[in-house]
């Protein structure tokens, strides 16, 4: 998503920290880190990631331990980790990330959504060339450090831009840098607030207020899914 839209998300995420729909979602973030690549957060980057994001979101220390041994488990080998794309009211494209345990239910509810307001889903691959993949990292400005000297410090480790919004830092890089430029934040002695791999427009649109209110609620709906973990949209 573009910058605007994702301050304006970023808002609407510190009202739901508390609430009781994200929690299940950072929990299923860190099940599928853990199953993917082990429990232990020191050898494996997306688990130490996943931890990080729901830390920031002030999921309980007991509740992540909990997540982390449900990769163990029986019903963790049943989740599948798939995307879907669609089109949406005035040129607005969406990838939607699912984790899920039955993809009949999953693409039944997506596709409701689209259809009760004004959208589609498309086949998979349509809108590939629409988007890029991207590592983003995102701290508070630190205190008593240089911006650019940090910016200086990551480049090496593959960063490709990074702006400040809000007294947020975002660093974004190539989708096969994550580990290394997570690795160079954290060398630093920054703590991220949020990280992870998302879909950046190559072509984000301006749309008016009400258009864009339209194109939120289409997000809205998506996110309330259980099944869903991330959207993504080329609003600007």
């Amino acid at each position: 998503m573009g910058r605007a839209f994702e301050c304006r998300r970023r808002a609407k995420e510190s009202r739901w920290a508390t609430m009781s729909k994200v929690f299940p979602k950072l929990a299923k973030s860190i099940t599928l880190a853990a199953k993917d690549g082990g429990p232990d957060p020191e050898s494996n980057a997306r688990l130490r990631v996943a931890i990080a994001n729901a830390k920031a979101q002030n999921l309980s220390r007991e509740n992540i331990e909990a997540a982390i041994k449900r990769a163990a488990g029986k019903d963790a080998s049943e989740i599948s980790e798939i995307t879907y794309e669609a089109k949406g009211p005035h040129g607005s494209l969406f990838f939607i990330e699912v984790a899920t345990d039955n993809s009949n239910r999953s693409v039944t509810n997506i596709k409701t959504i689209f259809n009760k307001n004004g959208g589609q889903m498309v086949n998979s691959g349509a809108l590939d060339f629409m988007f890029s993949r991207k590592s983003v990292i995102e701290f508070p400005v630190p205190e008593g450090k240089n911006l650019e000297e940090i910016e200086l410090e990551l480049i090496d480790a593959g960063l490709e831009e990074m702006h400040v919004d809000e007294g947020v830092v975002s660093v974004i890089g190539d989708y096969t840098a994550f580990a290394q430029l997570s690795q160079a934040v954290e060398a630093l002695g920054i703590s991220a607030s949020k990280s992870g791999l998302q879909r950046l427009p190559n072509q984000p649109i301006e749309l008016t207020e009400e258009q864009v209110v339209e194109v939120e609620t289409i997000v809205d709906k998506l996110e309330d899914d259980d099944d869903v973990q991330a959207v993504f949209t080329n609003l600007a």
